[in-house]
């Protein structure tokens, strides 16, 4: 599958528009450009599930609305992608091109991400989802980073009580300074400066929340991740079929969801360093289930 994804996708410039990936979904931003929706999707969650509440940043009064952990119906499947996505050799060197990182909107990061988005990126059903995947997958006491962080990071409502800490770097620090889970954050943009403010080895696990698709330097960010991390520690990345179409790197607009997956995939080979990656579909099923959400992670030697 690696090699058809390269032949077909690695290099060659594609049209701006999101590639329509194993389940329905059309992607659009506001018109201000300050969150990315699902058309046709799921309806309003149900009360039990959510808060709604007001959020003072910056002198300003933000709505917002805040998942909360709640059996709302759904149910929460996982099926191993592995030998599906990475059973065929990987090519002896770095596939991918320069031109495969461009994006269509080059200019500052820092000016889009300025005002805070106090929205979630998927809907009611991934956010579910990957709270219960990061339930059964992150043991307590754990030290964790949150890369590419906002308001929210989508850890149950316990871990800040049950890790030893929660640290995040992200764009924005209003919407880090929103965030309830963080213990401590710094703000970073990791496409001008590929580095993290820490210290090596001092996080058990490292999370990124469908952010790997702006990244336009992700060999180095990749390294640096596995440098912070502790030996055995683990780097989890979830992914969707949402973006920011102007802002993601060119090739990631071409692919279907599985292709996503093996490039990520391929950022842990080729860095160095990891065990294999392991791929997961983590779809959730039930009410208000649209967003499909995939998990690539891997540990570090």
């Amino acid at each position: 599958m690696l090699h058809a994804l390269l032949a077909s996708f690695a290099w060659r410039p594609q049209p701006m528009a999101m590639h329509l990936g194993t389940r329905r979904a059309a992607l659009v931003t506001t018109a201000a450009g300050f969150a990315s929706v699902t058309m046709g999707g799921a309806g309003p969650a149900r009360a039990a599930g959510y808060v709604d509440e007001t959020v003072s940043l910056g002198g300003q009064q933000i709505a917002a609305r805040r998942y909360l952990e709640a059996d709302v119906g759904m149910r929460f499947p996982k099926t191993a992608l592995d030998d599906k996505l990475f059973s065929k050799p990987w090519p002896e060197a770095w596939p991918f091109p320069p031109e495969a990182f461009r994006r269509q909107d080059e200019t500052d990061d820092g000016d889009f991400y300025s005002t805070p988005r106090l929205v979630y990126h998927i809907d009611e059903g991934a956010v579910r989802a990957l709270t219960h995947y990061y339930k059964e997958n992150i043991k307590p006491g754990s030290a964790i980073l949150d890369i590419c962080s906002s308001w929210v990071s989508h850890y149950p409502t316990d871990f800040p009580q049950t890790m030893s800490k929660i640290s995040g770097s992200g764009m924005n620090a209003f919407e880090l300074q929103a965030n309830k889970q963080l213990s401590d954050f710094s703000p970073k943009d990791l496409n001008v400066e590929p580095s993290l403010p820490f210290q090596d080895g001092q996080f058990d696990v490292v999370t990124c929340v469908v952010s790997v698709d702006y990244l336009n330097k992700p060999q180095q960010i990749f390294k640096e991740v596995q440098r912070v991390l502790k030996p055995g520690g683990k780097f989890i990345l979830s992914q969707s079929n949402r973006c920011f179409p102007t802002k993601a790197i060119a090739m990631w607009l071409g692919m279907s969801d599985y292709q996503h997956c093996v490039v990520i995939g391929a950022y842990f080979h080729y860095c160095g360093g990891w065990t294999p990656p392991r791929a997961f579909d983590v779809s959730p099923t039930g009410p208000n289930t649209n967003d499909p959400l995939f998990i690539v992670e891997a540990t570090k030697l």
